[in-house]
């Protein structure tokens, strides 16, 4: 893996809406798994919010097939699974939430919305990228019509379509999406939010792209220190900007500086998501091309052999 193709997580958790529970009151029980699962995945512990959002599941079951809280549960489990790059349990959990939503609220309400970019989101993740595409248009349309065009969710929509035009190098159309986003997300959210937070990575991400490093810079180290205030300093999305930072200065050369950034980040994904996570092997193969390039290849090899491993054993459960 290339250092231009490891930049994960570029649009963080904007991209996969947890929704809460806005269903009726009655419940009580399942209202408390939610929000447990809810608390326990922005802190990411993802074991904890797994229990939590499958007792959910249960329980919700039992409120009818098309209950909007069987939806919900369905979609939060598997926001769940995509974080975890978990793609084959997650995609039809997407698809049935989605399903729902359209049945018991109409086409145009925005969790209909919600449920469209999280399945094009995972779409994207796998390089489905033909039929992430529609998913995003429709979902920022009703968005933009329900909400109106300066409201956060049009702000995600906009950056997650965005992020679907950065990736197939169609940096013309994604910069001034990406540009749009992150003003509505600083004028709706204050300029401390973890949004504005991934608004900035996102923009900075796309001018590294383009070697337009100068102006990369201070985004990705504004983006980082907002993170490290606003979530802590442990948390998977201050890893990103961490890696994401060591990214441009591995680029330029600047392995010194690139070092210790990717050091942390690995030391912060091994904690959270488990030393067998892909993210860690995208760590570790970013930081083996760096010592490789510094004339470090003994332990440029050790760290490539572990990654490999991680990444076989990924591919055996997500055939």
């Amino acid at each position: 893996m290339t250092i231009h193709k490891a930049n994960w997580l570029l649009v963080g958790l904007v991209c996969l809406a947890l929704w809460p529970a806005h269903a009726p009151a009655q419940g009580g029980q399942w209202q408390s798994y939610i929000t447990a699962g809810q608390q326990a995945y922005q802190q990411a512990d993802y074991a904890e919010a797994e229990k939590q959002f499958e007792a959910a599941l249960k329980q919700a079951e039992a409120f009818g097939p098309d209950d909007v809280r069987l939806a919900t549960s369905l979609n939060n489990l598997a926001v769940l699974y995509d974080a975890q790059s978990r793609y084959t349990e997650s995609e039809p959990l997407y698809q049935r939430s989605l399903a729902i939503w359209e049945k018991a609220l109409g086409p145009e309400h925005p969790s209909v919305a919600t449920g469209l970019n999280n399945l094009a989101g995972l779409f994207k993740a796998q390089g489905r990228y033909a039929e992430a595409e529609p998913l995003y248009q429709r979902s920022l349309a009703i968005k933009e019509k329900a909400l109106g065009p300066e409201h956060p969710s049009v702000a995600t929509g906009l950056n997650n379509l965005a992020g679907l035009f950065e990736a197939q190098a169609r940096y013309a159309e994604a910069e001034p999406l990406y540009k749009r986003a992150l003003a509505i997300f600083e004028k709706a959210l204050g300029r401390e939010h973890p949004q504005v937070a991934t608004g900035l990575n996102n923009l900075a991400v796309l001018f590294k792209a383009q070697g337009r490093y100068a102006e990369a810079e201070p985004l990705y180290q504004r983006s980082l220190a907002i993170r490290e205030k606003a979530l802590g300093p442990e948390h998977p999305r201050v890893a990103t900007s961490l890696n994401n930072l060591a990214l441009l200065y591995h680029a330029q050369g600047k392995y010194g500086e690139a070092e210790p950034l990717y050091k942390r980040a690995l030391a912060i994904l091994e904690k959270a998501l488990g030393a067998e996570h892909p993210n860690v092997a995208a760590g570790l193969e970013n930081y083996a091309d760096l010592l490789r390039r510094a004339g470090r290849g003994t332990e440029a090899k050790e760290m490539e052999a572990r990654a490999k491993v991680i990444l076989a054993k990924h591919a055996r459960a997500n055939p």
